[in-house]
């Protein structure tokens, strides 16, 4: 004897979008759940239950009670399914109609009240002209609403529903954003730890450590985001170094907004589509900033730069700023034979750079450019040194110092202008050529002069040529026109030189606040011995000519010790050299 089979029920299913709430309350999920259970009541519906996705909108399918009552379909336990309209079910004709051949496979009596509609009177020929007006009319909407936000958009209020992570609604004006201090706080911590040199995964772990609230914890706890999303409300301060990596690419953290950065393809997909930077619209200053304009652009220039730890020790923070003078190549670093300090951290007692142009090709014996060998120590003292001459010079001489970076700026602009408008001079005119000889063999094509095949070769060389051109020319006018600003800024390298007070130890922050990039020239051995020319280019000011500070006795005399030791080395060395060739020379007699 067979097992009694359960009796299948009637679900009551009700859907409600925040566009349906503009419309009243007829459609609001208590009127929805009434008329459904008077009208299952009344024609014998029982048992029933009832199903409910209260906000999700009609075009996607991915709703909880959606999948709870397809689930049931599927299983054979549901015997009708009950709306109150066609449109409840979805706004999307196609798979409307799919689901209404799910229901007839599965012998589901399917039901919409106020549309007449019942499966089991027969097929109604309204039904697919149903479907397609709900989408029609989804589609409508989704048009005006794109509408109103690109209109917000351009007018330069945010489009974002929920501020970013550090921010919050003004409660008098919703399209205002005011600090969030307290985030705020986290926020202006992560971009100093980039400065410090920690990567983004070194940041997480701290303020997972320290037990910080991670973002999307914060915003849920905090009542800035009325859901949780996504977020595990059991991991409450489970950093990750993608969502630090994230917060540092936010332009609005100083003060820029930047709208329309995804957009949808169609009112039916639920995926985002990243839109490119042209597409974008940027509103510069309209937000408060959390952080200076040029601590933002100075934690992207570092992210750009990959720095990896080697043996135990952290990256060395001179990667990513050390340039080859001859081949415009970055500097490698190779670290060795490491021991222990006294506080028992792996040292490298061998710490240096070569041309990385010339690593890459030595194993493979193509000769490319030299190694340009130079110890990190060599490089960290001369780069201190131009920082301290060009601080203390800045502070004592405030208005001498302004004169001679504006002079500075105004050679190098000129120089590299005028290479640029010479540059662009000439690609005008190729360009003009090329519109000449393109109609030249068109017009002989024409005449039956020239072949179509090679029409077709000399016209695509040609587009080719003239794209190329066209691309360059473009280039050239954007840094034309960037020449035009005033790209020395003496003001802002003295806000930065008064934030320090001591130059006796180079920092890894100073040297990332500081310097904007280190040219390494190939060592001259000379009789004197070796010498080696580096060039530090400093942010705002890049290379200016200053003169050195008056030394003090002491100093004096430390720097003739100085000069005396290194004398004495390499009168030791020529002398080792010259005793070691008399030796060969007496071997070989």
């Amino acid at each position: 004897m067979s097992a009694r089979q359960p009796a299948k029920v009637t679900i009551l299913y009700s859907r409600l979008s925040r566009d349906d709430e503009l419309q009243g309350e007829s459609n609001s999920i208590t009127n929805q759940r009434r008329l459904l259970e008077e009208y299952a009541e009344a024609n014998g519906l029982t048992p029933y239950t009832h199903v409910v996705d209260d906000g999700y909108s009609g075009t996607g399918w991915d709703r909880p009670g959606w999948r709870k009552l397809i689930a049931e379909v599927e299983a054979g336990a549901v015997a009708a399914c009950v709306t109150k309209d066609l449109s409840r079910l979805g706004r999307d004709y196609l798979r409307v109609g799919l689901f209404l051949e799910l229901f007839r496979d599965k012998g589901v009596r399917f039901i919409a009240v106020n549309d007449r509609l019942d499966t089991a009177e027969g097929e109604d020929d309204f039904t697919p002209f149903r479907a397609i007006m709900a989408e029609w009319y989804a589609r409508d909407t989704s048009r005006k609403i794109k509408s109103v936000l690109h209109k917000k958009g351009r007018d330069g209020s945010p489009l974002c529903t929920t501020p970013l992570y550090g921010f919050r609604k003004d409660p008098d004006d919703k399209n205002v954003w005011l600090i969030d201090e307290e985030a705020a706080a986290v926020v202006r911590r992560i971009f100093q730890m980039t400065v410090d040199g920690a990567g983004p995964f070194i940041i997480a772990k701290a303020l997972t450590a320290e037990k910080i609230e991670r973002p999307s914890y914060y915003l849920y706890r905090s009542g800035i985001h009325a859901t949780p999303g996504k977020c595990n409300l059991d991991l409450p301060y489970n950093w990750r170094g993608n969502v630090v990596a994230k917060l540092l690419q936010k332009r609005e953290y100083m003060g820029d907004l930047v709208n329309f950065k995804c957009s949808k393809p169609s009112f039916k997909d639920k995926k985002v589509v990243r839109n490119p930077p042209e597409d974008q619209a940027v509103f510069e200053g309209v937000l408060p900033a959390i952080v200076s304009r040029e601590t933002w652009l100075l934690a992207q220039k570092l992210r750009k730069t990959r720095r990896t730890p080697k043996g135990g020790c952290p990256p060395n923070p001179l990667t990513g700023l050390l340039y080859c003078a001859d081949c415009g190549g970055k500097m490698s670093n190779r670290r060795s034979n490491y021991t222990e300090d006294k506080h028992g951290n792996p040292t490298p007692q061998s710490d240096t750079y070569e041309c990385s142009t010339y690593r890459r090709n030595a194993a493979r014996q193509v000769d490319a450019c030299s190694i340009h060998y130079v110890r990190s120590s060599v490089v960290r003292e001369r780069i201190l040194d131009a920082i301290r001459r060009a601080s203390i010079f800045a502070s004592e001489n405030e208005s001498e110092f302004s004169r001679k970076v504006r002079e500075s700026s105004v050679i190098r602009q000129e120089e590299v202008a005028a290479m640029q408008r010479k540059q662009l001079e000439k690609d005008e005119r190729r360009i003009a050529e090329l519109d000449r000889l393109f109609r030249k063999v068109y017009e002989d094509n024409a005449a039956g002069k020239l072949s179509d095949e090679r029409y077709e070769h000399l016209s695509g060389v040609y587009e080719s040529e003239q794209g190329e051109l066209k691309s360059r020319t473009h280039t050239l006018r954007t840094e034309l026109v960037d020449f035009s600003r005033d790209s020395a800024n003496a003001e802002s390298f003295l806000r930065l030189a008064r934030r320090y007070t001591c130059f006796d130890e180079l920092t890894t922050p100073m040297l990332n606040e500081f310097v904007d990039k280190v040219l390494v020239y190939e060592p001259v051995r000379t009789d004197l011995g070796r010498t080696q020319e580096i060039e530090v280019f400093l942010n705002y000011i890049g290379k200016v000519d200053l003169p050195a500070p008056e030394m003090s006795p002491e100093e004096l005399a430390a720097n003739e010790k100085r000069l005396a030791k290194q004398r004495r080395q390499q009168e030791y060395y020529r002398r080792r050299r010259d005793e070691g060739k008399n030796v060969h020379n007496m071997q070989k007699k």
